[in-house]
């Protein structure tokens, strides 16, 4: 009878593992912190629950845990890192991250961060753990298997870092007191690629979706904002509290917030004293909440006119990207420039909000693994934020043009790394950033020369729909564009973002044979691309010529309903030579050239037009 029951509990333990090894499947966290803040000495002790549960085909041994703020001290992996970047130089410049530089080398003892950990229980029993810098390594007593929920109990310490980079103390810009971000010890992503235990170098971050429940307890002068709900508005007052109720505090020099943020990655928040709050309802159930400080260069104006214009832009957004899902979405003054949150962003000034805004949906809900594929929420990022901001300024025309000429000028400066290379190993600042936020953003727009705009339109709205809540990877968004647009895609991937090839086509000659007007076009580049090709006679009508490349397996639908348009057999990746041919006299045609849109990423533009002037 055991031997029966044996087998039965294995057979169901392997259909379980092949279901999970066939399809999706991502870990669940739940935490729940008790933060206490001294802002005498910027220390806050904390205890943690996390019921973690093991949804992956694969018994866990170990986890693993970032303690982020430990690469707050003279001589850390981040400070090592920037110092070496230092001694890059680009041109006559330095390279460095220039909110960063050498300052982590001379932090005082009582300016530097940590996390310390006190204890750490799973399900009652003590672990053993080794810290590794920002890594915390636990070997477990007890395995994690599948589908099994466990449950770790932590105790820590941590002291709040002057702020350096994204997280800290006493912005010397903004004028705010905290700004806490990567604030807590947080664990580490288990997917399809095994553990992510990434060294917090600077860059990028990867969490697991959860829901967080959070109380800190702070002096009561002081006010916060950040990720999710406040369920003890009528507690705190400050401006969350129901108008009309009256705000009754618990006695005492301090105040604990209660916040709730459902299904998400991660939490951040800030706090000051002089934080000025304000709160608008922009539609039956969404409010959006600024928490500022005036300032000589950001004056109250300034800041407020974010809470006007994401009225105006939201609607834009949700029909372009997909719907926001959350009944809030928060505003704060902090940081180091802009970084992005679920649910809320922290600005060092108002000039980046549209920006951080557009992170709620390809980093907040398309979480996917940006140390990896920063592109995916930089890029997307860029482009979106694009769009919105030609929406609201009313300039439709050329919005991804400033992405381009940033793509050319790092080709020239022969400093280019793939697109695919994992944030923290790009040898250069200006190498990561072109190619995360430009390049990225270019990946969007040359998608809809390939495809049509309208198609990529759709493949955008589809890939929303599909991977919110998860973490999508570059194979997971061509799946998905390829299905919407009928097109075989896998070329585009892999030259775009695996490769530093570049596109170069030109227009090789033109001549008369037989009553027929010949064009010869010529690649010179190392990446293939479909052409689209157009002809501008001296009557002022135009012909639009379209070449399919093989590797497509598909031909884009015509972009203008109204044009000419003739539509050729494939030209093959390895020829280098195309002919295409019209019945106009060659002395008809005034204008002949590829890709009059720009859309397509050539390196030498030169030679891509011909204007015939007889």
């Amino acid at each position: 009878m055991r031997l029966k029951i044996l087998i039965i509990f294995l057979s169901v333990l392997l259909l379980n593992s092949l279901y999970a090894q066939n399809g999706y499947w991502q870990q669940h966290v739940k935490y729940r912190m008790d933060i206490d803040m001294n802002v005498n000495n910027n220390r806050f002790t904390g205890k943690q629950r996390l019921e973690y549960t093991n949804n992956a085909p694969d018994t866990l041994h170990k986890v693993f845990y970032q303690l982020y703020w430990n690469a707050f001290q003279p001589g850390s992996m981040m400070d090592e890192r920037s110092r070496r970047q230092g001694r890059l130089l680009i041109g006559k410049e330095e390279d460095w991250d220039p909110r960063v530089k050498d300052r982590i080398a001379y932090l005082k003892p009582d300016e530097t961060g940590y996390q310390k950990i006190g204890s750490l229980k799973m399900n009652g029993i003590p672990q053993k753990f080794e810290i590794q810098e920002t890594v915390m390594i636990v070997s477990l007593n007890k395995p994690i298997l599948p589908k099994q929920k466990v449950v770790f109990e932590m105790e820590f310490e941590t002291q709040v870092p002057l702020v350096i980079r994204r997280a800290g103390r006493d912005n010397p810009d903004t004028k705010v007191r905290y700004s806490m971000s990567q604030w807590y010890p947080k664990m580490c992503v288990y997917d399809k690629n095994g553990w992510n235990p990434q060294p917090y170098i600077g860059r990028e971050f990867y969490g697991n979706f959860g829901d967080f429940e959070v109380n800190i307890t702070i002096d009561k002068n002081y006010i916060l904002g950040g990720t999710g709900y406040l369920t003890n508005p009528q507690q705190i007052g400050y401006g969350y509290e129901t108008p009309g109720i009256k705000v009754i505090r618990p006695a005492g020099d301090k105040l604990t917030w209660r916040f709730f943020a459902p299904n998400v990655h991660d939490f951040m928040w800030a706090a000051d004293p002089e934080f000025v709050h304000q709160s608008k309802k922009i539609r039956k159930d969404l409010t959006i909440h600024l928490l500022y400080k005036t300032t000589d260069k950001y004056p109250a104006h300034k800041w407020e006119e974010i809470m006007v214009n994401a009225e105006k832009v939201f609607p834009f957004i949700e029909k372009k990207f997909g719907t926001y899902p959350y009944k809030q979405f928060s505003f704060v003054a902090g940081g180091d420039g802009g970084m992005e949150y679920p649910m809320a962003t922290l600005l060092a000034g108002p000039g980046a909000w549209l920006h951080e805004l557009m992170h709620n949906w390809y980093y907040g809900i398309l979480a996917s693994n940006e140390n990896r594929y920063s592109w995916m929420d930089e890029g997307f990022t860029s482009y979106a934020d694009n769009l919105a901001k030609a929406f609201l300024t009313n300039k439709p025309d050329s919005v991804q043009t400033p992405e381009y000429t940033n793509y050319f000028n790092v080709v020239k400066s022969g400093l280019e790394e793939p697109l695919n290379t994992p944030s923290d190993f790009f040898n250069t600042n200006l190498a990561y950033s072109m190619a995360s936020y430009s390049k990225g953003a270019m990946f969007l727009e040359q998608l809809g020369y390939i495809v049509g705009d309208s198609v990529r339109d759709k493949i955008l709205l589809e890939y929303y729909k599909k991977w919110s809540f998860k973490h999508p990877t570059p194979d997971d968004f061509i799946r998905v564009a390829e299905k919407v647009s009928g097109a075989k895609l896998d070329w585009y991937q892999y030259y775009w973002t695996e490769s530093t090839r570049t596109i170069d086509y030109a227009i090789d000659s033109l001549w008369e044979e037989n009553n027929t007007t010949k064009i010869r076009l010529r690649n010179d580049g190392l990446m293939p691309m479909p052409i689209d090709f157009q002809l501008t006679f001296k009557d002022g009508s135009k012909e639009m010529h379209y070449i399919p490349l093989d590797l497509m397996f598909h031909a884009k639908p015509s972009e203008n309903k109204d044009e000419i348009r003739k539509v050729y057999a494939p030209w093959f990746w390895t020829s280098s030579t195309y002919t295409i041919e019209t019945s106009k006299k060659l002395m008809d045609i005034r204008v002949a050239e590829i890709d009059p849109s720009r859309r397509m990423a050539d390196v030498e533009r030169r030679n891509n037009r011909i204007e015939l002037k007889y």
